[in-house]
């Protein structure tokens, strides 16, 4: 059986996928694996690939720039079942191999949402069902040396396996900086020989975001080219590809956001989003092997605290900072960071040691809290005092500093992964603003530039020394 009968067939999945509204759909997954396509889907093939001519053999990669709730996971969890279930790998495995179906996203969390349509699909068909030999909440293990599991997306954990098919989810949002421990680009190199052997299959999905990162480079490299037989690329918004999504939803969205919804369901890359700063930058101000500084009475220390409650995603941080007098360099002297789950009370204990070693009596330190967190200090002897710039404000007076290497940074990986992560995004009033990407962090980063952009301002800090 080919993918489309599979999806056409009432003793299979016609339930879900014979409605007309899957249509292009089809006609999509058709062209992926070279099945014939007549004169009604090639204008919808040159709609949603930019290409004129029909394909003559299968592809090997499918990257799916399409729009939020268009059914990319749904059929993206079709072609996983497909190509586990209806397909013999045994003639080219060697004792003890099976062919694996790797389901990865950012996190276990969002490899999920992919998995329970795999399942949905298994369990609605008594036939498959019966070839499931073992399962969990995060794989299948099949009766013809196949196995279906998820996993996260990590160049190392995705080393040693023979896979036949994967389905990478929400690639778009995948870590792009080469600071990260986790490159999107690393790991979709380091998937490519786990389909080798098997001639496997890559299944790229998610709505656009960044002109950067894998997808945008697919998108760059293989949009609309007919000359490329291994990899195709298709672009679609929702309407196009799920018809029954209530339009009022996406008005709503185009309303509230233009370009987020430009992006996330008109399924076009933000040109309002770009990186923040350069790695190059970052590492011409990182001074090789410093991981802390010690005290000096010589200095007068700036500290900065990014506060959190302790149960939720955000880290407790903090930093202290120095202008040095014989440089004119801004100096990043330490900083701490505390990962969820803590107490917000012991964090603070720990940190006023620390800021009582550098002889620093008062702190700045972000808005989160309020008067609680003001008074968890200031019942240890420090002062906390809100700071005047919002952390947009912060990261925008730190790029020059930085551009200019008039800044010190230490030698730390989250700082650096952090500070290369940010993103500048430009609104429609034209006004920028700088925050992590999508489903990263900047809690280390935070602390760090309200430290050093601070310390640049340290006369008005010092009692009786005259500001300018």
């Amino acid at each position: 059986m080919n993918i489309i009968d599979t999806m056409t067939d009432p003793q299979l999945f016609a339930e879900q996928f014979s409605g007309d509204c899957w249509d292009n759909w089809r006609v999509l997954l058709k062209a992926f694996y070279a099945l014939p396509l007549d004169d009604v889907d090639l204008p919808v093939y040159e709609q949603l690939t930019a290409r004129r001519e029909a394909p003559t053999t299968p592809f090997k990669e499918l990257w799916l720039a399409i729009g939020r709730r268009g059914g990319k996971s749904q059929n993206a969890a079709l072609i996983a079942v497909y190509e586990a279930f209806f397909n013999d790998y045994s003639d080219k495995l060697s004792k003890g191999e099976v062919a694996t179906t790797m389901v990865i996203a950012a996190d276990r969390k969002q490899a999920r949402s992919v998995f329970r349509y795999i399942k949905g699909l298994v369990d609605s068909c008594p036939m498959l069902k019966q070839m499931v030999l073992r399962e969990n909440t995060e794989s299948l293990e099949l009766s013809n040396r196949s196995v279906i599991e998820i996993t996260t997306a990590s160049h190392r954990r995705t080393r040693g396996y023979t896979c036949s098919c994967v389905i990478a989810d929400e690639v778009a949002f995948w870590m792009t900086s080469t600071e990260s421990a986790n490159p999107d680009k690393e790991i979709i190199n380091a998937l490519r020989p786990s389909l080798a052997t098997l001639g496997g299959k890559l299944i790229a999905l998610s709505s656009p975001y960044a002109r950067k990162g894998v997808l945008w480079e697919a998108y760059r490299n293989y949009f609309g080219k007919d000359d490329s037989k291994r990899v195709l690329v298709a672009q679609a918004p929702t309407e196009l590809m799920n018809p029954t999504l209530d339009r009022e939803v996406i008005a709503q969205a185009y309303l509230e956001d233009e370009s987020a919804a430009k992006a996330e369901y008109g399924a076009q890359f933000r040109t309002d989003v770009e990186s923040f700063i350069g790695f190059e930058a970052v590492e011409a101000v990182t001074i090789p092997d410093r991981r802390e500084l010690a005290p000096a009475r010589v200095n007068f220390y700036i500290a900065f605290v990014d506060a959190a409650g302790g149960s939720g995603q955000d880290a407790m941080t903090c930093a202290i900072a120095h202008l040095d007098k014989h440089t004119n360099k801004l100096v990043l002297d330490v900083v701490r960071a505390v990962k969820p789950p803590f107490s917000p009370q012991n964090v603070v204990a720990e940190f006023c040691d620390l800021f009582k070693a550098y002889a620093v009596k008062r702190v700045i330190g972000d808005r989160w809290g309020g008067d609680f967190v003001q008074e968890q200090f200031r019942d240890r002897g420090i002062q906390y005092t809100p700071s005047e710039k919002t952390k947009s404000e912060i990261y925008a007076e730190l790029l020059p500093l930085i551009n200019s290497e008039r800044v010190e940074l230490l030698d730390v990986k989250q700082l650096r992964q952090e500070l290369t992560g940010l993103e500048r995004r430009t609104s429609r009033s034209g006004k920028d603003s700088i925050d992590h990407a999508p489903n990263q962090h900047d809690d280390l980063i935070n602390s760090a530039a309200g430290a050093l952009v601070n310390a640049a301002q340290v006369r008005k800090f010092i009692p009786g020394l005259p500001i300018g």
